[in-house]
């Protein structure tokens, strides 16, 4: 049991009192959020089991910088926006200042915020967010990263990167499947995929697991129509009207994450077109409005600010001989976008 840890762990004071690692820590901190009823038996529970602030993060923030540097691809994204969420709730029971970089998943400006975030003496830097397919896109990148380690700074990605650090992996492959089964299961055949760059390894993930489904239900993907454009609202806006004025006889539209779906919604309501009575709609990653637009968003729920948690809990951990690896589960949402084809 958790109890029975000689060092207990935040993430073992959260289970005991059965609330999430960031509730945990805004109860301890003392920070807005949290009733006074369970903040109260958080801190009770805490100081039953001995728990003391990780001792990592105290000698970060003992040393140059209490600072731990954050990159995102957009700083707008929802789904970047609760990962976020996660990073600042540890950080705040751990005493250390979060920076957060945009990168607009550039990897030259990925590239320009990483030297910026080590020539401030950060502590510690969590990358949120895809990789590049092209291991030789962040070739310089792993390399100045591993000096920063060598020098005693902890690294720690979401998502699947070529970097050689710890990394927290989204099961987007599974989640693809998950989602394009059920529009198949609903009796789609003549579905158009919204995409953003295949340049990322996110997108690369999300499609093998759609082009699996598809190809189990005796589809030729070859012959699927795929709109590429930006990974973000205007992009799925930009993606539905092509859809629309190029492949009229699509009755379903998956998009490969939930920024671009809203963005498909918007195009559909303002061209008339009923969802889902006419076009079924998905997304990925359950953003925090996925389930109060109109209609709600059928996705696959990501758990974004665990992840970031757990990203920042590992890179405050003493460095292991190989990079560690922690999966975060998905979760099939159906909601009011989906419906058999008319």
């Amino acid at each position: 049991m958790a109890q029975d840890r000689p060092t207990p762990r935040l993430q073992d004071v959260a289970e005991a009192a059965g609330v999430s690692i960031a509730t945990a820590s805004r109860s301890l901190s003392r920070t807005s959020g949290v009733s006074e009823e369970v903040a109260e038996r958080v801190r009770d529970l805490a100081r039953q089991m001995g728990y003391v602030a990780n001792v990592h993060a105290r000698s970060l923030a003992g040393g140059p910088s209490r600072s731990v540097g954050l990159v995102v691809h957009e700083i707008g994204d929802p789904y970047f926006a609760e990962i976020a969420s996660g990073v600042l709730g540890v950080g705040d029971l751990e005493g250390l200042t979060v920076q957060i970089c945009h990168t607009g998943r550039d990897p030259e400006r990925e590239l320009t915020q990483l030297r910026t975030l080590i020539a401030n003496r950060v502590g510690a830097i969590i990358i949120a967010g895809s990789g590049f397919v092209d291991p030789a896109m962040q070739t310089t990148a792993r390399e100045e990263l591993h000096a920063y380690q060598r020098a005693g700074g902890r690294v720690a990605v979401i998502g699947r990167h070529h970097l050689g650090v710890d990394a927290v992996l989204p099961s987007n492959t599974e989640g693809a499947t998950a989602v394009a089964t059920h529009l198949l299961d609903l009796g789609h055949r003549r579905i158009a995929v919204a995409t953003g760059s295949r340049q990322l390894t996110t997108v690369a993930d999300r499609l093998e697991g759609v082009w699996a489904a598809f190809r189990a239900a005796g589809l030729d993907v070859d012959g699927v129509p795929l709109v590429e454009a930006e990974f973000t609202r205007a992009g799925g806006k930009a993606a539905a009207e092509e859809i629309l004025d190029t492949h009229p006889e699509v009755t379903a539209v998956l998009a490969l994450n939930d920024d671009m779906a809203i963005g498909i919604l918007s195009v559909l309501r303002a061209r008339g077109v009923a969802v889902p009575g006419q076009v079924s709609v998905t997304g990925f990653d359950d953003v925090a409005v996925a389930g109060d637009l109109s209609p709600s968003l059928t996705t696959v729920r990501l758990p974004m600010a665990h992840m970031g948690e757990q990203a920042l809990l590992m890179a405050l951990k003493e460095p292991s001989a190989r990079p560690r690896r922690r999966h975060a589960p998905y979760e099939l949402v159906v909601r009011d976008s989906t419906a058999a084809p008319a």
